[in-house]
């Protein structure tokens, strides 16, 4: 069997090196061909590109061309190889270079970026064919129609524990057969807190998630309940189902990823203790399983399993998401940029914990969604653009440069 050769982008983040640690230690199914990241940590990204011998690198920040290319030199001296004993790969910079590698012949592009960066890597993928795994679901939710009209079917494989367990259990039924989605929610490290009681909450205390470990932006979004909003738009999106038949509920223990409801009363569950290498390594090997990813489950210590309706007053982001994904168009682009604005506002002390789903809802009810014949990326673009300086004027956020 021929390994699969797969293009990861965004191998720096929390989702590539996991990918990474899997593909090298299954290297008899898997071939790196290519890496991308934005630039933040190009030792790194050396390191990573020398361990499996990729044809390519890309990296978003394109001043950080030449310290990539020190950054190969230093790394291949440490590892010890004499000068002329290893090749650089070829360096793509500046604002396209993943896509242009998302565009490379390959049998999966794992799309691990974060924000709506990742939207056009997204299509490109997709229009050249590939097999997408998914981490990036906000080029889904902003990209909506512009997405799900370029896919084939199966074409788009979720990375998302909480996709990737539907997709399994949708295994056990036919598309008619589904009565609903019901997706889990840890709760976050403020589950069970009043509105009031999460006045105060400081960046340390949102980024302390009680059972993944995950990136700044999408722990704050965790714990806020946005990072859950954003996945029933995503569920919508991926399966067809109206939002009416998504449902939320909290699950502590995050070890019932989501489950699937069948209209004869049965309902699948996917099980698992929380980590993210098994939905990475399903969506790498789809539809075939790779052995011996991670612990299963321990069925001989006793254990309790907690389901609790969420707290709609409390974190109002997922109905908040719900009203945006019903609404369509670029109204879900809208939810997404205000989102990555304010929770930076909030990193950065200049916006209350409370005031970053309160300030995305304002910005949500401000903007007109026009009637689209067909949405386009110029379309989804300028609502990005729109929302980030209404928010960013809201905040008092200074703009920056995206790297």
């Amino acid at each position: 069997m021929n390994p699969r050769s797969v293009v990861i982008l965004g191998s720096t983040g929390s989702v590539g090196t996991q990918a990474l640690e899997l593909i090298g230690r299954n290297r008899e199914r898997f071939r790196v061909l290519a890496l991308s990241a934005g630039g933040g940590n190009v030792g790194l990204l050396a390191a990573q590109a020398l361990e499996f011998g990729v044809e390519a690198v890309a990296v978003a920040k394109a001043t950080v061309a030449q310290d990539l290319q020190l950054a190969f030199y230093a790394e291949a001296q440490r590892q010890g190889y004499a000068q002329g004993e290893f090749r650089i790969p070829k360096i793509i910079t500046g604002p396209d270079a993943s896509s242009e590698l998302a565009a490379m012949p390959c049998d999966v592009v794992l799309n691990g970026i974060t924000g709506s960066v990742g939207l056009q890597p997204t299509l490109t993928a997709l229009d050249a064919g590939t097999t997408l795994a998914l981490a990036n679901k906000e080029s889904l939710v902003i990209g909506g129609p512009l997405v799900t009209r370029r896919v084939k079917p199966g074409q788009i494989v979720p990375v998302d524990s909480e996709h990737s367990a539907i997709a399994q259990c949708l295994r056990g039924g036919t598309a008619d057969e589904v009565r609903r989605l019901v997706v889990t929610a840890s709760g976050g490290p403020f589950r069970g807190r009043s509105r009031a009681e999460m006045a105060d909450v400081t960046p340390e205390q949102a980024m302390n998630h009680p059972t993944w470990d995950m990136g700044p932006v999408i722990t704050i979004n965790s714990a806020n309940l946005v990072n859950k909003g954003l996945e029933v738009i995503e569920a919508h999106l991926l399966y067809g189902l109206p939002m009416s038949r998504i449902e939320v509920i909290v699950h502590p223990q995050s070890i019932v990823h989501s489950m699937v409801e069948f209209v004869d009363g049965a309902t699948m569950v996917q099980a698992s203790p929380p980590d993210m290498r098994l939905p990475i390594a399903l969506a790498l090997g789809w539809p075939d399983r790779i052995p011996d990813v991670a612990p299963a489950c321990d069925w001989t210590t006793a254990s309790s399993w907690e389901f609790e309706p969420l707290d709609d007053e409390a974190f109002p982001a997922v109905q908040l998401a719900r009203e945006a994904g019903t609404r369509g168009g670029t109204a879900p682009a809208v939810l997404n940029a205000a989102n990555e604005v304010c929770v930076q506002a909030f990193r950065d002390g200049r916006l209350p914990f409370l005031a970053i789903v309160d300030t995305v809802a304002r910005v949500v009810t401000e903007h007109d969604v026009p009637s689209y014949e067909e949405l386009s990326i110029d379309d989804v673009l300028a609502a990005d653009g729109w929302a980030r300086a209404r928010a960013r004027e809201l905040t008092g956020v200074q703009e920056t440069t995206k790297a």
